[in-house]
């Protein structure tokens, strides 16, 4: 398994201001925290996925000097930027590029005009150009905005993470009003032929009694159903996956969702896609 959705948390490099109001967050999560986490799960490697914190350029640098080095389970970063920013250019200039596979700017925390800019989407379509992709992270209401920025960036591949971020409590999966909403919009976004789904971090967004196989379903399912096996990825989001029942529920969760299918179209999810998608050696 490769795990495409990393985080790590050094509080004593970078400043987390995001993490202040949530206690499960507070502290470090570092690479020997997650193996710990993820000991006899079968993951094999690692795409460490930014943090969003003000340093964000300093802690590009940071895990891609630790992704180069021999052996490192991390094998891919991505990494926050500005595409709203003039200096958008030098900053990817100023980050080492071999193990460089992509750029996140979380959307959900910024106002929705940001993606709109047409400096935006110049700036993100440029990165299919220089073989980056862009992690695009929204809320279930914002999917319409993403797909207004995936129709503006043609030349650029989008791994949407989440699964959109559906509104899981208020959802009512899978016949309600709000369910069919998220659905439609991932339908959407599936039929452009430059996005890719990453089933990620739902229990982070879950009620505790839809933490499960058949609480998640109506979501996963759809996913599948729209992106199929072969445009699909799968992510921890650890230790975000704490603020729902951590991450060895999760995997376990997941192979029950996956059971159904077959080994080759489980191993495309969970590897084969990752190791193609963020070029993974």
């Amino acid at each position: 398994m490769i795990d495409t959705h990393v985080h790590l948390l050094e509080p004593d490099r970078f400043t987390y201001e995001w993490t202040r109001d949530l206690p499960a967050l507070s502290g470090r999560f570092d690479l020997s925290d997650y193996q710990n986490a993820s000991r006899h799960s079968g993951i094999q490697a690692g795409v460490f996925m930014e943090v969003d914190c003000d340093e964000f350029d300093d802690e590009a640098r940071y895990f891609c000097s630790l992704a180069e080095q021999p052996g490192a389970f991390i094998q891919a970063v991505v990494a926050a930027a500005r595409p709203e920013s003039p200096d958008f250019g030098r900053s990817l200039e100023s980050i080492p590029h071999s193990r460089l596979k992509g750029i996140r700017r979380v959307l959900h925390t910024q106002p929705d005009e940001l993606s709109q800019s047409s400096l935006f989407r110049e700036n993100v379509n440029r990165l299919g150009g220089l073989g980056l992709t862009f992690d695009l992270c929204v809320f279930q209401r914002q999917l319409p905005i993403g797909l207004e920025l995936v129709r503006a960036c043609p030349q650029t591949t989008f791994i949407l993470d989440h699964c959109g971020v559906p509104e899981i409590a208020e959802n009512e999966a899978p016949a309600g009003v709000g369910f069919l909403a998220w659905q439609k919009a991932i339908r959407a976004l599936a039929a452009e032929p430059n996005v890719i789904g990453k089933i990620s971090g739902i229990t982070a967004y879950a009620p505790a009694a839809l933490r499960n196989a058949q609480g998640l379903r109506p979501y996963t399912d759809t996913m599948l159903e729209a992106f199929g096996s072969a445009r699909l990825v799968w992510g921890g989001d650890w230790p975000v996956v704490n603020l729902g029942d951590g991450l060895k529920v999760w995997l376990d969760t997941t192979r029950e969702i996956l059971e159904e299918l077959t080994d080759s179209e489980r191993n495309q999810i969970l590897t084969t896609n990752a190791k193609r998608i963020y070029r993974i050696p």
